[in-house]
């Protein structure tokens, strides 16, 4: 198996996860993902893309949708709890998580399963006793945990089960290797106490590098700074294109699939003095068409080029019915939600014909021309 960007360790150390992919046997991998957002983004793709080499090597793959997990939501990179999902709002984020995840990995040849298949036929007593496999310092000696303490701010209890329901997981699936995030090493190591205590069997960890976000933090469901995998070309393009110079290289790295030679033409023409900007339009892209196809690369580019470089945006033709003529339903329609929307307005990133939007009750008319945040806009016709 070949060396990949994406892997930032491995754990045990050692030569455990050489001797699993030797064996000449079918290894058992997966990866979850939980549904705590209706959208899946680019950051998920890093491990996608590593659980994708696996099916080609013909291992058995499975892709988990933790609608269980979901319920608790894992705060490994969250300074607070999270807000609790009801079970109908896990159900609607889910609905298109496979169609997306297809954008990266062959789902027709991944099992997909959720984990709520296992975990709500747990009794008490059984989750009483995997819970005996662990300690609470284990739990409370992780360093946002231990941050919100030192803080004096609230960390649920159910959080603790966190880990021991991912851990379950991994044993329900008799896994051999496990991929997720950096974020999820302690969650992933839990699955791996578990199958050793219970099976005495070894299995390896995969954690995968971080994909910065927008602003440069990681990636993330919550934070406004993710490149959605079910962005439209545009929308991918430009966002890609906000990112700062320093990462053009993690972005290369980390989100295509450019080759290992490729990449280090790259490093090396940039730190020769490479203008960044022609190289950040490759990696627009780039990027773009690995997800969009060849044409969504190419008409991103050119509508990139003639709304911010020419000065020319092209606005497209929305047609909704006169109960859209609200410029908050109007833009609500576009955003997905109501509060998104009257977010947007509140925050002047809404203008019709050029002028900023202040009144959330804006009649539009025919032919209106409505700029949505940086890079949507659209003219108004009515059925």
């Amino acid at each position: 198996m070949r060396k990949f960007r994406q892997i930032h360790s491995v754990l045990p150390e050692g030569d455990l996860f050489n001797s699993l992919l030797e064996s000449g046997r079918k290894l058992n991998i997966y990866l979850g993902i939980d549904p705590t957002a209706p959208r899946i983004h680019l950051g998920h793709a890093v491990p996608l893309r590593l659980l994708q080499q696996f099916v080609e090597r013909g291992d058995n793959v499975t892709l988990l949708f933790g609608d269980f997990t979901a319920l608790i939501g894992d705060t490994s990179d969250k300074d607070g709890e999270r807000p609790v999902l009801t079970s109908a709002e896990i159900d609607q984020n889910l609905a298109d998580y496979t169609n997306q995840a297809s954008k990266i990995i062959d789902t027709s040849k991944v099992k997909i399963v959720k984990n709520s298949e296992w975990l709500s036929k747990l009794g008490f007593a059984e989750i009483i006793t995997l819970c005996q496999n662990f300690s609470v310092g284990d739990f409370v000696s992780r360093e946002l945990i231990k941050k919100r303490l030192a803080e004096g701010k609230r960390v649920g209890l159910h959080e603790t089960l966190y880990p021991v329901m991912q851990g379950y997981d991994s044993y329900k699936l008799k896994t051999d290797i496990q991929i997720g995030g950096l974020d999820q090493t302690f969650n992933m190591l839990a699955g791996r106490k578990l199958i050793s205590e219970i099976e005495n069997r070894e299995s390896a960890v995969i954690c995968t590098g971080y994909l910065p976000g927008t602003d440069g933090r990681k990636m993330s469901k919550s934070w406004g700074n993710a490149i959605w995998l079910s962005d439209d070309p545009n929308e991918m393009y430009g966002k890609i294109m906000s990112i700062t110079d320093d990462l053009i290289i993690p972005y290369f790295e980390l989100a295509t699939k450019v080759s290992d030679q490729e990449f280090e033409d790259i490093k090396k023409e940039l730190s020769g003095g490479v203008n960044p900007m022609s190289m950040k339009i490759h990696l627009a892209k780039t990027i773009v068409e690995e997800i969009h196809g060849k044409d969504g690369a190419v008409s991103a580019s050119k509508w990139f080029e003639d709304t911010f470089q020419k000065k020319e945006p092209t606005y497209s033709r929305k047609q909704v019915t006169k109960a859209y003529d609200n410029i908050s339903m109007f833009v609500s329609l576009i955003e997905g939600s109501m509060a998104s929307a009257k977010r947007m307005i509140k925050a002047g990133a809404v203008e019709v014909n050029g002028v900023r939007v202040d009144n959330q009750n804006l009649v539009l008319e025919e032919d209106d021309k409505v700029k949505i945040g940086k890079r949507k806009f659209y003219k108004v016709s009515f059925e």
